[in-house]
């Protein structure tokens, strides 16, 4: 997943120049275009261990498809566990990945098929069972993650089973051990996509249904022991720093080439030094620092733009765990829409993604990222850098500084000061983050850093989904396969950590999710008109789009970063028995 000067500053003075001349002071600063696919010389030895780094904040270690809320998490996760359907280059739903699916448009229906015979890491059986479960977990009045939302309430029976008036969810049909079909209230053509509203979990209920659904989260079969279906099985964790693989023999594709994985947190402070030193084979280095790694001899980096995107936030309410739904309130002072309309106005992202990022990030003008052809209107310009529009919409509100401290007062005559939550990373957060509030105040907006200080990244999404004395934050998403923004910011989504609801976005979500939607001139509209309204609404204020980067040493002979390869990590082979340096 996932944004004119006072002399004020002049703290960041040496990362950032006056705005509207933040000329890059590196050649190669735009236009980076970087391959996707890299194959190195050498021939390959048998086994080995590949060492990758997890660039980044320690990971909290839930590790589990069904209660995971961190990208880290997920990052371990995916190295122990398969998801249910593979996607092309698109995010389009194919059949060359675990289980092949089948719709049926018409009456509302999908039916996956895995293949038999298959196991778990643990060698017990994997069936269709092991799918069925996670629907049941997530929709139990006693689930503690954030999965349950529209996407599940559109099961057939699924609302009625999480409201506790049925013991089964009708929508699901058991055919045999490997078949399940699957009905569904609406079928909107997101349904297509991946993550567009067919579940991909699938979770070794052998394990899981032994514990209590309100303690499976902070159980050792999610903290300490998970059981997998993926290319690599947990030998051993060490709590926020590392984890140590072995290859899972089991696995539906073979077993892999390598013997086993180790996983490291690394600082992004220390990342590039630690791929240029030959300690590692992979990593996610920060396209802050591109410019310190771009000539590196032991390693190719690849690249490709991501379905994701960094955002501005406001938190408008708080999440209502009774009715699991947001609880908008407003009577906060951001809740009113001139105020984040001047914050958006009041920042220069073009210059942003340009300084800081080489050309690596650029200005997002809605939150549907480009990678999705013909669903981002290229026509809504978003929020550009117009302080001077920024002033004259918060005066035309009412925000007014009568005492003369600067700032200005809310349309009640009430000083304020907004809570803002930025979080720990690379080089740039701290300068970022200080600029933000620095070109709040230049508009008479006074914003101070939550506690004084960035946050841990752990720390800073607890702050989100726990609501808690934040006004303001700095984050990112990913949007996953299907642009359909209703887990982001629909009503229902535990995600919306804005807490931001209308009725007029519930109607425009709901055409995206409708049968209508499969009439492509329909979807279309549909997708500019929440653009539109969002846009205008400003519950976030979309910084910028972003490249996804990994870096990867030169022993390793084969490396597929396509969005939609089937390539995983099963057909890693090294040349040499440590990473080149």
């Amino acid at each position: 997943m996932k944004k004119s000067m006072k002399k004020s500053l002049a703290l960041v003075a040496a990362a950032f120049t006056v705005a509207g001349a933040f000329a890059p002071t590196l050649a190669h600063a735009e236009g980076v275009n970087l391959p996707e696919v890299v194959d190195n010389e050498g021939t390959p030895i048998s086994g080995g261990t590949l060492k990758v780094a997890l660039v980044g904040d320690p990971f909290a270690g839930v590790l589990s498809q069904l209660y995971y809320s961190t990208g880290p998490d997920g990052d371990v996760v995916d190295n122990f566990t398969t998801g249910l359907y593979s996607y092309d280059e698109n995010f389009v739903i194919t059949n060359d990945g675990f289980a092949k699916l089948t719709f049926d448009k018409d009456n509302k229906k999908v039916t996956i098929k895995i293949p038999e015979n298959t196991k778990w890491d643990d060698g017990e059986p994997l069936t269709i069972d092991d799918v069925i479960y996670p629907y049941y977990v997530v929709g139990h009045k006693d689930y503690t993650g954030i999965r349950y939302g529209d996407d599940f309430e559109n099961v057939v029976g699924m609302a009625e089973y999480h409201e506790g008036k049925a013991e089964e969810i009708s929508g699901l049909k058991r055919v045999d051990d490997w078949t399940l079909e699957v009905s569904y209230k609406e079928f909107p053509a997101g349904m297509l996509q991946a993550g567009g509203g067919v579940s991909q979990y699938i979770a070794p209920k052998h394990v899981l249904e032994k514990i209590p659904v309100a303690e499976q989260e902070d159980s050792d079969a999610v903290r300490k022991n998970p059981v997998g279906n993926g290319p690599f099985r947990v030998k051993s964790v060490t709590p926020g720093e590392s984890v140590t693989f072995e290859a899972n023999e089991y696995y539906y594709k073979g077993k892999p080439k390598v013997d086993g994985m180790q996983l490291d947190v690394v600082n992004p402070s220390t990342a590039v030094s630690e791929m240029k030193a030959g300690n590692y084979d992979i990593a996610k280095l920060t396209s802050d620092e591109y410019p310190t790694y771009a000539d590196a001899t032991n390693f190719k980096t690849l690249g490709h733009w991501q379905n994701a995107m960094s955002y501005i936030g406001f938190k408008m309410g708080k999440w209502n765990a009774d009715k699991k739904e947001v609880e908008y309130d407003p009577s906060r002072v951001v809740s009113n829409k001139a105020l984040r309309q001047a914050m958006g106005y009041a920042v220069d992202n073009d210059a942003i993604g340009k300084k800081f990022y080489n050309g690596l990030r650029t200005r997002a003008n809605t939150t549907i990222p480009p990678v999705f052809k013909g669903y981002n209107d290229g026509s809504i310009e978003g929020y550009t850098y117009q302080p001077e529009k920024s002033k004259q919409i918060l005066a035309d509100a009412g925000f007014v500084d009568k005492d003369g401290d600067g700032f200005v007062e809310d349309p009640n005559g009430k000083s304020f000061t907004l809570k803002f939550a930025s979080m720990q990373g690379g080089a740039t957060a701290e300068p970022i983050a200080q600029y933000y509030i620095d070109s709040w105040k230049q508009v008479g907006i006074n914003v101070e850093l939550v506690d004084g200080r960035l946050m841990e990244f752990n720390a800073f999404y607890d702050l989100l989904k726990t609501d808690g004395d934040v006004d303001v934050y700095q984050a990112a998403f990913g949007v996953g396969g299907d642009p359909n923004p209703i887990n982001l910011f629909g009503r229902k989504a535990a995600f919306n950590y804005t807490r931001w609801a209308t009725e007029e976005n519930d109607k425009l979500l709901d055409a995206l999710g409708s049968t209508e939607s499969f009439d492509e001139a329909f979807r279309k509209k549909a997708f500019t008109d929440w653009q539109t309204y969002f846009t205008e609404e400003a519950p976030v204020i979309p910084t910028l789009f972003r490249q996804e980067l990994v870096s990867v040493n030169n022993r390793v002979k084969h490396f597929d970063f396509k969005v939609g390869s089937t390539f995983d990590l099963s057909e890693i082979e090294l040349t040499a028995d440590q990473p080149a340096k």
